[in-house]
Formats: structure tokens, sequence, C-alpha cells
């Protein structure tokens, strides 16, 4: 039974996708998703600890907020990324990463990466969410992608310190991902 398996903030989110409510069908769940993960960075060893964890005080100060969201249909996605509160006017790269924050910036793992190959460290195979904030340091980007997420491969979207492939890890998220094989 699929609906049984959808709880919580995903239940609300899937529901919202089109797959429930009257005439909605467990076929319905499967074909289209949305998860949505937000929360308001704090420093790794902050006394109430949060899903969002800054390393880098300057350009991702706590109490900044942000917010992922993924929608798919099985097929393709489109992961969104929102942020409030960064340092103004800077330019950020941010990616889609293998595994989930933890208290050292490495614990998230490489990139996911749609065909794993190191040589294919592009925007193309990959999930890179770069963004310039504004004046008040908030900024948003979506990326679609005719390919979806394996299950298990990915936990949260890396905030790095400058655009493009790499830079230092300055903030990080974890979300959970839906996977393609779940979602079909």
């Amino acid at each position: 039974m699929v609906a049984g398996m959808v709880t919580g903030a995903l239940a609300a989110a899937v529901l919202a996708a089109g797959g429930g409510g009257a005439g909605g069908t467990a076929q319905s769940y499967a074909q289209s998703y949305w998860v949505r993960a937000a929360a308001t960075f704090s420093p790794p060893m902050a006394f109430v600890a949060s899903p969002a964890m800054t390393y880098d005080m300057k350009l991702v100060p706590a109490a900044a907020s942000i917010t992922v969201d993924q929608r798919g249909d099985g097929k393709s996605m489109t992961v969104g990324l929102s942020v409030e509160g960064l340092a103004p006017g800077h330019a950020y790269g941010a990616h889609v990463h293998q595994k989930p924050c933890g208290a050292d910036p490495e614990a998230a793992g490489g990139h996911y990466q749609h065909v794993v190959d190191p040589k294919q460290a592009t925007a193309a195979n990959e999930v890179w969410l770069d963004l310039t904030t504004d004046a008040t340091g908030k900024g948003a980007v979506a990326v679609r992608k005719a390919w979806g997420l394996r299950a298990g491969e990915a936990g949260s979207v890396v905030i790095h310190d400058a655009p493009g492939g790499a830079g230092k890890r300055v903030g990080c998220l974890t979300v959970p991902f839906q996977s393609v094989s779940s979602a079909s």
C-alpha cells in the first residue's frame, strides 16, 4: 500500500503534487512526487541540532534559512534551492551530495553523479544549483534534469563558497530525496 508508506510533511507534499485526494490512486503516487526540506542554519555543535549546518558564519550565518524542493514524475525531476540571510551579493556554488550532512563538512561525501565518472564532474552530469544572493542575502535557483536520483545515493545539498564544480563547503542541508526506483 503506497499511501501507507508516505508520512508527515512528505504526505502533504505528495498530495499537493496531485497524488491523492478524490480519485487519486496508488499509481498516481508512484508517478508524481514532491519533497521539501527547509531549515535554519546552525553550527554543527549547536545546543539545538538542525538538519542545516553552517561551516562558515560569514558566508552562511546562523539563523539564515534554506529550502530545497524536489519534484518529479519518475522520468525527470526539478530540484530547487532558495536561501535567505546569506552574505549579500555573494556568488555560491551548490550541489546535491551523496550523503547526509555531518559536523565535518566532508561527511556529505562527493557530488551525486547521474553517470558515475570522476571525469564527468559537470553541470550536465550532476545537480548544480549555483546562485548569487541579492542585497538582502536572498537567492533562488531551480534545475531540471531528464533523469532522477538512484535510491540511497543522494542525501544533502552542500553550499560552496564559489560557483562551479568545487569550492570550500560553507553550509549543508540534509534532504530526504526521492529516488527513481521508489517513484516508479
